[in-house]
């Protein structure tokens, strides 16, 4: 399993430390980050592409409005991402990586 380097610089994190946001509902999301930083993690990544990203915004948004300052947001990073299409043809798809942790 590759390590990921957090984007604040502090510690490494592995793939179990992100959370994909896909097509369930928002609470489920913002369960699973609730479950990760309650089984002792103190660094996360919320990873999103397309049309997930305003999602993705706002489960970090909820995790931390929910957590009573237990939770920080960490650096977001924005890019873009070459997918194949389904003719083939090369496709760009907007990511967006949310960074969090526990101060």
């Amino acid at each position: 399993m590759p390590l990921i380097r957090a984007f604040w610089g502090v510690g490494a994190l592995n793939e179990s430390n992100i959370v994909y946001i896909g097509q369930k509902p928002i609470m489920n999301y913002v369960l699973a980050v609730v479950k990760r930083f309650g089984a002792g993690n103190t660094d996360l990544i919320i990873q999103a592409r397309g049309k997930s990203i305003s999602k993705a915004v706002d489960v970090a948004l909820i995790s931390v409005d929910r957590s009573g300052g237990e939770l920080a947001l960490g650096d977001i990073n924005i890019h873009t991402e070459v997918l194949p299409g389904l003719d083939g043809s090369p496709q760009n798809v907007s990511s967006i990586r949310i960074g969090m942790r526990r101060p």
